[in-house]
């Protein structure tokens, strides 16, 4: 198959099958274009479509989005996942309000936490700009259209995704049928090739090697990591911690992490409470890309506060309103159960 005809049937596929409803489609804002792509990362469009919607009813334009401060950024953001995002995306809007929009995938590719693939999406969808994407759905369909084995593939795929590009005029209906394939037919497990527009010349499908291909990154086992969390309750009110950016959940309010033992002599010193009983929770298990944490929560009643915590790193708030803060999942399961 050419490659203008590769480009062209999925073009044609893609205007009788694709996805058409999404509620980031028909524009070309590049607020919206940008925010939604940046949802998307690493996020499945289900989950993200609420979200979206959510974040674009409280920060309709990236001059508003610019003026808010972190904290409510995030606030929206909770939930979604990856939180070094929402920080991006907060620094890159005032970036964006300083300078304006980028109107070319290498400069979009400048703004904070937008790579190469994204700032291409971004590109073509915005400015209708001749740029290939390279995500992991499109990895997959490129991985099997052209049988391209072994791991990692990128650096083999880059320059096949830009010799397969239509015409201008096509680039955003080429641009959202990669994307459509890869999550509606060319999925990862059973994929529907009876379905597909480019079955025909797929390497994987006539060697009968989808399963296999593309292989799986190397799995190395997932180290544990352990914490204790102090939930310090005064008189309906619980004690929350900003937690350091760079890091986990970095910018977002938590409990205070504590040493296993002499957890009343850490409360009296770091935290300025006395503390008259502690009570373990059941605990809770949260994964993530590199190792899985281990939370082992305590309740502890404080007794006397002896100095305010300090602000802003330190917030006591009632445990009504905590959950509509930014804090992260497994905060928000705790304070379900209170």
């Amino acid at each position: 198959m050419a490659r203008t005809s590769f480009a062209q049937r999925l073009v044609a596929w893609q205007r009788r099958h694709g996805r058409r409803d999404l509620p980031w489609q028909g524009t070309r804002d590049p607020y919206r274009v940008w925010l939604s792509e940046v949802m998307l990362q690493q996020t499945q469009v289900s989950a993200v479509i609420p979200y979206y919607l959510r974040f674009l009813e409280r920060f309709p334009t990236v001059e508003a989005l610019a003026s808010s401060e972190e904290d409510e950024v995030l606030r929206f953001w909770s939930g979604l996942g990856y939180y070094a995002r929402g920080r991006n995306l907060h620094a890159a809007a005032r970036a964006i309000v300083s300078g304006g929009f980028p109107r070319t995938a290498q400069k979009i590719a400048e703004l904070p936490g937008v790579g190469r693939s994204t700032a291409a999406a971004i590109a073509a969808f915005a400015f209708g700009e001749r740029a290939a994407i390279l995500d992991g759905n499109v990895k997959r369909v490129l991985s099997r259209y052209f049988g391209v084995e072994g791991w990692p593939v990128e650096d083999r795929l880059w320059d096949r995704a830009a010799r397969l590009l239509p015409k201008k005029k096509d680039i955003e209906s080429y641009t959202q049928a990669l994307m459509d394939l890869g999550a509606t037919i060319c999925v990862r497990r059973n994929p529907r090739c009876d379905a597909c527009p480019v079955k025909g010349p797929c390497v994987a499908r006539r060697t009968a090697r989808t399963e296999e291909i593309p292989a799986p990154r190397p799995r190395k086992p997932l180290p544990q990591k352990e914490v204790t969390w102090l939930i310090l309750r005064r008189e309906g009110e619980i004690l929350l911690e900003k937690r350091p950016a760079p890091g986990i959940w970095g910018g977002l309010w938590s409990f205070p992490e504590a040493p296993a033992k002499d957890v009343a002599g850490f409360c009296r010193s770091n935290l300025g409470c006395e503390i008259d009983n502690e009570r373990k929770l059941e605990s809770l298990e949260h994964g993530f890309t590199h190792f899985r944490l281990h939370i082992q929560p305590l309740l502890c009643n404080v007794s006397k506060t002896t100095r305010s915590a300090p602000a802003p790193g330190r917030l006591w708030i009632d445990i009504a309103d905590a959950a509509g803060a930014a804090v992260p999942a497994p905060v928000k399961k705790l304070l379900a159960r209170l």
